[in-house]
């Protein structure tokens, strides 16, 4: 049985700890989520996710996306779920969800730097799925609903 009581062994194991506890919070400040200064955005982008997941809006509402994580984001719709006659959205005013995936990959187009906006109104009622494009993989998906 071990003596974690002693001198030795106890203060070599509370060293371990606390240098443990040290990187663990170095490394996980990279992904601290920021705060926002009021209520100046409808959906905040978090490290991996969209919150709220779900919003619903009224026709004509505009949602004003903001990101409040330290990692880059996109909005981009999915153009093959859009309701009939919606026009497609996406960050970096791209017309299809093709054209803002190339320009992404191709110079990281349509990307949402930490603390900027992205805004767009919604004016056809209907399910608005969209996503963000480097972390779609992880889940960041969202859905906006607007009613009449």
């Amino acid at each position: 049985m071990r003596d974690h009581g002693s001198s030795n062994g106890g203060r070599t194991r509370r060293q371990f700890l606390a240098a443990t506890g040290a990187a663990a919070t170095a490394g996980l400040a990279g992904c601290a989520t920021l705060t926002a200064s009021g209520d100046d955005f409808d959906i905040g982008m978090t490290a991996v996710a969209f919150d709220p997941p779900t919003v619903t809006v009224e026709a004509g509402d505009e949602v004003v996306w903001r990101n409040t994580s330290s990692r880059g984001h996109t909005v981009t719709a999915y153009e093959g779920t859009l309701p009939e006659g919606a026009a497609f959205f996406a960050s970096g005013g791209y017309e299809t969800e093709q054209a803002a995936r190339d320009a992404y990959s191709n110079s990281l187009g349509g990307l949402i730097g930490s603390g900027e906006t992205y805004t767009y109104s919604f004016d056809v009622p209907g399910e608005y799925e969209y996503l963000c494009i480097p972390h779609e993989q992880a889940g960041m998906v969202g859905t906006i609903v607007v009613e009449e």
